[in-house]
C-alpha cells in the first residue's frame, strides 16, 4: 500500500474520491433528464406562440378578464330589472265561477281576478242572467279594491293570492 506525503494510505482516499465523482455524475444526470422535462414542457408552452409577447398575451388576457367582469355586473343589472318587472307581471289568476240567481240552474256567473306579486291588478266579474250577461271590472290594490266587493270577488281573489 502507497502513502502519501501527509501519511496517509493512498487507495482509500481515491476510493473514496471515485465514489464522490460517481454520486455526483449521477446527480448530473438526474439534473440534466430534468432540464430536459422542462424543456420539452416550455416547448409545449410556446409551441406556436411564434412572434407574441408572453407579457402582452397575459395583459391582453387581463383585460379580457376584466371585460368578462364588466359584464357580468352589467348582465346581474338586468336580471335583477327584470326580475322587478316579471313581479309586476299580472301572472296569477284566480277564477270563481257561481250561480248568481236561483232560477238559471248552472254556474254560468264568473269572476276572474289577475294579479301580480304585489297583489295588484284587476277583477272581471260577469253575472249572467237568463236574459243578458252583465260584466264588470274592478281595480285590485294590495289584495283589496276602492269599490266593494261582493263574496265572489273576495273567493276570486282568495283563490289568486292562494298561488305562489
Amino acid at each position: 500500500m502507497g502513502e502519501n506525503n501527509i501519511g496517509l494510505p493512498v487507495e482509500p482516499i481515491l476510493s473514496v474520491l471515485c465514489l464522490l465523482v460517481l454520486l455526483l455524475l449521477i446527480g448530473m444526470l438526474a439534473l440534466w433528464i430534468k432540464l430536459s422535462k422542462l424543456r420539452k414542457q416550455y416547448k409545449k408552452v410556446m409551441n406556436g406562440a411564434g412572434e407574441v409577447n408572453i407579457e402582452q398575451l397575459l395583459v391582453h388576457m387581463q383585460q379580457q378578464i376584466e371585460d368578462q367582469i364588466i359584464l357580468q355586473g352589467d348582465t346581474t343589472d338586468r336580471l335583477n330589472r327584470i326580475s322587478q318587472s316579471m313581479k309586476r307581471m299580472k301572472s296569477k289568476v284566480g277564477i270563481h265561477r257561481y250561480n248568481a240567481f236561483s232560477d238559471t240552474g248552472s254556474l254560468m256567473s264568473f269572476t276572474v281576478a289577475i294579479l301580480d306579486e304585489y297583489e295588484d291588478g284587476i277583477l272581471i266579474t260577469g253575472i249572467h242572467s237568463r236574459e243578458d250577461t252583465y260584466i264588470y271590472a274592478k281595480p285590485v290594490e294590495k289584495g283589496g279594491s276602492p269599490y266593494s266587493l261582493s263574496p265572489e270577488e273576495k273567493e276570486a281573489i282568495s283563490l289568486t293570492l292562494a298561488q305562489k
